[in-house]
C-alpha cells in the first residue's frame, strides 16, 4: 500500500488551497495578503507567480476548472476575481483582478464557485453570504445577499450540483440549505428532495449542530441529495432530507474542520486532529472507517509509530508536551517519558500534518467517485492521499446515534 505524497511547500501555516482544472498549478494563502502560485515541476512545486492586491489575510481561494478563474476572499470585506491575460505594454501573459461588489462591513471568510462556473458566493462576518454574477456592462462581479435567517458568521458554504442551491455553515450553530437561485443567470431547476419552488434565499433546510458548537464546514454529497456538515463539537452530521434522518456521529477526537465527500456513500474529514478520517453509510447508517494517516508505519528517522501504551493516542493528543502536562495533572510530575518511550522531549507529532489541516479537495478520479484527496494545514505541508488506503482507527470509533 502506498503511502501519502508529502511536499513542504512553506515555513508559514496555508489558509486555503485550490488547484487549476489539470492540477499542474497549485495557489495556496500562506496565511498573508498574497496569492501564491506554484507549478508542478517533476516531484517538486515551484513558485511562479504572486497575486497581490487584498490588503489583509486572504481566507479562501476557489479555482475554476473550465473557466481557469481564480476567486479570493480576504479579511479586508473584498473578493476578487483572477483571470489571466495579455499585458498590453510587456505582451506578457499575466494575472489580472476584476472587482467584486460585496457590499459587506466584515471580513469575507469563504469562497466557492458554482458548478457551471457563472457565480459564486462569498460567506462573510456580516451574517450574510453574498451570491455573485458578473455584470458584462460594468466589468464587475455584483452581488445579492442571503442573509435572514444567519444569526453569527457564516463559516463555510457549498454548492448543490443543480448551481441553484447552497449549503451554509454558520458560528450561529446551524446548517443550512438555501436557494441562491438568480433569474438573469440560471435556468429553473427542476424538483429536489430539497423542494420544488425556490425562489431567492427561500430556507429548504435548517438543522443544529448536536450539542450546540459551531458549523465549521458543509458538503453536498455528488448527487445533492444528502447533505453532511462538521461542528465543534467534535461531530459529523449526515442529514437525508427525503428520509428525513439525521445521523450523528460524535468521537472523542478534536473538532473537524473541513470536510470532502469520495462518492455517494463516503467521505473524509480533517481538522484539529492533524490527520483525514474516512466515514461511510447509507440511508441505513454511517460510520467512522478509520484514517487515512497510517500512523502505525515507523517514521523516516527510525522511531515506531503505533497504537498501545501511553502513545495511544493520535494527532495533537499524541505530542510530548501534552503527555508533559497530563502527567503534571495527574502524577504531580514535570518529567514525563515522551510519547515514543524514549524519554527525550520529541514534539513530533505520529501523523504526516504536524498542525490542524485547514482545507481538503478532491484531487482526482470522478465527482462521484474520488481516488485522491489533498489537504494542507497550518505546518505548511501538502499531502495528496489515496481514499482507498484506510487504516482502522483503534479505540477511536464514535458512537453512532440517529436524532
Amino acid at each position: 500500500m502506498s503511502g501519502p505524497e508529502v511536499h513542504s511547500l512553506s515555513p508559514s501555516p496555508i489558509t486555503s488551497h485550490a488547484f487549476n482544472g489539470d492540477r499542474s498549478l497549485l495557489a495556496v494563502s500562506l496565511n498573508s495578503n498574497d496569492v501564491t502560485i506554484y507549478s508542478r515541476q517533476g516531484k517538486e512545486w515551484e513558485v511562479t507567480d504572486t497575486l497581490s492586491e487584498h490588503d489583509k489575510l486572504i481566507t479562501s481561494i476557489d479555482w475554476a476548472p473550465n473557466s481557469n478563474r481564480i476567486v479570493t476572499a480576504s479579511q479586508d470585506r473584498n473578493a476578487y476575481v483572477w483571470q489571466e491575460s495579455q499585458d498590453t505594454l510587456t505582451g506578457k501573459v499575466v494575472w489580472k483582478p476584476t472587482l467584486v461588489l460585496l457590499r459587506v462591513n466584515r471580513a469575507a471568510t469563504f469562497v466557492k464557485w458554482s458548478p457551471n462556473e457563472d457565480k459564486f458566493a462569498v460567506a462573510t462576518g456580516a451574517r450574510a453570504i453574498a451570491i455573485c454574477s458578473y455584470d458584462s456592462e460594468n466589468n464587475w462581479w455584483v452581488s445579492r445577499h442571503l442573509k435572514k435567517p444567519i444569526r453569527s458568521t457564516v463559516l463555510s458554504v457549498d454548492w448543490h450540483p443543480n448551481n441553484v442551491l447552497l449549503a451554509a455553515g454558520s458560528a450561529d450553530m446551524k446548517a443550512r440549505v438555501f436557494s441562491a437561485y438568480i433569474k438573469d443567470v440560471d435556468s429553473r431547476p427542476p424538483p429536489s428532495v430539497w423542494g420544488e419552488r425556490l425562489p431567492f434565499n427561500t430556507v429548504c433546510g435548517e438543522y443544529s449542530s448536536p450539542s450546540g458548537g459551531w458549523v465549521h464546514a458543509v458538503g453536498f454529497s455528488p448527487s445533492g441529495d444528502v447533505l453532511a456538515f462538521a461542528s465543534h463539537d467534535s461531530s459529523i452530521s449526515i442529514v437525508y432530507p427525503g428520509g428525513p434522518a439525521i445521523y450523528t456521529i460524535k468521537l472523542n477526537s478534536l473538532p473537524y474542520v473541513t470536510l470532502a465527500w469520495t462518492a455517494e456513500d463516503s467521505l473524509v474529514a480533517a481538522g484539529h486532529d492533524c490527520q483525514p478520517i474516512a466515514f461511510s453509510g447509507s440511508a441505513g447508517g454511517w460510520q467512522l472507517v478509520g484514517t487515512l494517516d497510517d500512523t502505525s508505519s515507523s517514521k523516516s528517522s527510525g522511531g515506531t509509530r503505533g497504537f498501545g501504551g501511553v502513545g495511544s493516542g493520535v494527532g495533537r493528543l499524541n505530542s510530548a508536551a501534552f503527555h508533559t502536562f497530563r502527567q503534571a495533572d495527574s502524577r504531580g510530575s514535570g518529567s514525563p517519558t515522551s510519547a515514543t518511550g524514549s524519554g527525550g522531549t520529541d514534539t513530533e507529532l505520529l501523523t504526516v500534518h504536524q498542525n490542524t489541516i485547514t482545507s481538503i479537495r478532491p484531487f482526482s478520479g470522478s465527482a462521484d467517485r474520488v481516488a485522491q484527496v489533498s489537504t494542507t494545514g497550518v505546518d505548511g505541508r501538502l499531502v495528496i492521499w489515496n481514499v482507498n488506503n484506510v487504516v482502522e482507527l483503534t479505540g477511536k470509533m464514535g458512537a453512532l446515534r440517529v436524532q
